[in-house]
């Protein structure tokens, strides 16, 4: 399935300016081990308290997007799935940036349509893409971040920052699972996730 064919085939309806696809809440979770995506046609550890993260380059996962179907089957194996983070770098152009929200809301739209639970992972850039970047995302329900590679310097630390309080603030999740190397204290129902490079990542 080419990404036109995935446009041709489901089109949603949307939210926001950019006719964004919703994402429908998830309220309860029982994750004990997360796997990074590039490990789920070959992983034996695919249990009911098994869930698969797209905290990778996203070279490793771009594929979920030009053939969603082809996975459907082997993410189905598992308790639930992230929504694949497509990255929004502030030093991407807007249109990319705009683009890769909206194919992470159709990859996970289509997934809950298929039967599998999805929970948000949510991604911003600079302020300015806080207009756009909620369009889509469930209201208290459970979400998921990551600070990895965001903790570089002291701008970086500040953009990171406002986009999680914004976050905090708009959807007022249930449960915000973050997916870190170190766990600071940040605001909010926090359950952190320790990083360690998709294979062995475990609940804390």
């Amino acid at each position: 399935m080419s990404a036109f064919c995935n446009l041709v085939d489901r089109l949603y309806d949307g939210v926001g300016e950019y006719n964004i696809p919703v994402i429908k809440p998830v309220y309860e979770q029982d994750v004990t081990f997360w796997l990074g995506f590039n490990y789920v046609k070959s992983t034996k550890k695919a249990t009911p308290h098994t869930g698969v993260h797209f905290f990778l380059d996203d070279p490793q996962f771009e594929r979920v997007w030009y053939s969603p179907n082809t996975y459907v089957p082997y993410l189905k194996k598992f308790s639930c799935v992230l929504s694949p983070e497509f990255s929004v770098y502030v030093n991407f152009p807007k249109a990319i940036q705009i683009f890769n929200h909206y194919r992470k809301h159709w990859c996970a739209a289509y997934w809950q349509e298929q039967g599998l639970t999805v929970i948000p992972t949510i991604t911003w850039g600079w302020k300015d893409s806080f207009e756009w970047c909620f369009d889509g995302e469930p209201e208290g329900g459970i979400v998921a971040v990551s600070n990895v590679g965001c903790m570089k310097n002291k701008e970086m630390r500040k953009l990171f920052n406002d986009g999680y309080n914004e976050m905090l603030t708009r959807l007022q999740p249930k449960e915000v699972l973050f997916y870190a190397h170190t766990f600071d204290d940040y605001k909010g129902p926090v359950h952190y996730i320790r990083y360690m490079n998709g294979l062995t990542d475990m609940v804390i």
